[in-house]
């Protein structure tokens, strides 16, 4: 009958309706429809973690960590769900917490090789190096085809002739496949420790097997990276950058970028040991604050909100938001971290693609920008193994082409 309100739907359902929200860049039906999942069904821990996880990307960081603590209180006892609840510590950057997290849930499942990973990775965010290195040795024991954990174990020290690993490396290596996917991480690691013995021939015999075998399994063209740094100068030019009234006047933020591997964590751990700075570590909040304003700014025009459908249509929305906002939901989000720090360092290297939004929406923050020599900073690159991220690192030619438009997007 017309006129009748619909039944609410199932928690599930609102669950994809938050996803969907989010997106169409709808951030405040992507929240609100978490809310209603949640309503319904407070004790469904996925539905907990889904808002949590909304909050998160909706800038409120401080509702996120408060429903995170009453998640971890409501499941003391299971171990599954304490290192989901991990997980969105650390997205928080509240890493205290998360190792709490992963500690009892290696208490409660002590040979579940995963959760032990998980409890060394939370040790390395902490410093805790000798320990994520006796944790890791426990996984590979538990577990030895995990072959992240023997490369993640080789990066914690500078290796020894008296004390390494080459030898159970070159075991490894041999026994395994060509095509066995676990090779990219035990080249990776065999070149790190044969590269700290000084044996450099061998080392970069191994890098590049390990660089080709990542390589080979990615669809990427840096030629689309480069594209959007040109377009970037094109759009922010002398002009916009200068025609544009103040934005946000916080102080607080102090950007720390650079391509990755230039020394973005030694200044950031410089700057937050002083008593009135505080660290936030690689943060997303930027990206989230531009895709949140630049849906507003699509809605104001369109009546609707939209998501910008591709990195180029994103790029050109850049220029025509209200920097003000931008700024705004930037600073909002980053004093609800927890931290009392009249400076908050926020260390995500590939912010220097942002730097002309910072400009205009943050004109108090501080910006400082890490440069290395070109062989030095490149080789790093290519030497690392990345998890997420930087996929241009993976071949000497896309690692220098990056750089070069790297390197003119920064005269810029």
């Amino acid at each position: 009958m017309s006129g009748m309100t619909p039944p609410p739907l199932s928690p599930d359902a609102y669950l994809a309706q938050s996803q969907s929200a989010q997106n169409a860049g709808d951030f405040i039906g992507m929240v609100e429809a978490a809310q209603q999942a949640h309503r319904l069904e407070p004790g469904k821990p996925d539905a907990a973690l889904r808002l949590a996880e909304c909050y998160f990307l909706g800038g409120q960081v401080r509702l996120a960590i408060e429903l995170l603590h009453r998640l971890e209180k409501q499941s003391p006892d299971d171990p599954f769900l304490l290192q989901r609840v991990a997980g969105m510590y650390t997205k928080c950057s509240h890493f205290t917490d998360a190792h709490r997290c992963y500690e009892q849930a290696a208490k409660l499942s002590p040979r579940d090789s995963r959760c032990l990973y998980n409890l060394a990775a939370s040790c390395i965010a902490l410093g805790q190096i000798a320990e994520a290195e006796r944790l890791l040795t426990e996984v590979i024991r538990l577990d030895p085809r995990d072959y992240d954990a023997w490369q993640n174990r080789s990066t914690l020290r500078r290796q020894t002739p008296a004390d390494n690993h080459v030898t159970q490396l070159q075991f490894v290596l041999s026994h395994l496949d060509a095509s066995d996917p676990g090779r990219m991480p035990v080249c990776y690691a065999l070149a790190k420790e044969l590269e700290d013995l000084e044996l450099y021939a061998e080392s970069f015999a191994c890098l590049q097997q390990g660089a080709v075998a990542r390589r080979e399994r990615m669809d990427y063209d840096v030629g689309r990276d480069i594209e959007a740094m040109e377009l970037i100068e094109q759009t922010f030019t002398a002009e916009v950058l200068s025609s544009h009234p103040p934005g946000e006047p916080s102080t607080r933020p102090v950007f720390v970028l650079g391509l990755p591997r230039s020394g973005t964590t030694l200044v950031d751990r410089i700057i937050s040991s002083h008593s009135e700075a505080s660290s936030l570590g690689e943060i997303n909040t930027l990206a989230f604050a531009l895709m949140r304003a630049a849906a507003e700014s699509q809605s104001t025009s369109s009546g609707a909100p939209g998501a910008a459908q591709s990195r180029t249509d994103l790029i050109r929305q850049s220029a025509n938001i209200d920097f003000a906002r931008l700024g705004a939901l930037y600073a909002s989000a980053i004093d609800q971290y927890g931290f009392e720090g009249q400076r908050l360092v926020d260390k995500t290297p590939l912010n220097f693609l942002y730097i002309g939004l910072i400009h205009l929406a943050l004109p108090g923050a501080r910006v400082i920008h890490l440069r290395r020599h070109p062989l030095d900073s490149c080789y790093a690159i290519y030497k690392t193994l990345f998890r997420m991220g930087y996929p241009f690192s993976y071949s000497l030619q896309d690692v220098g082409r990056y750089y070069i438009a790297y390197h003119r997007l920064m005269a810029h």
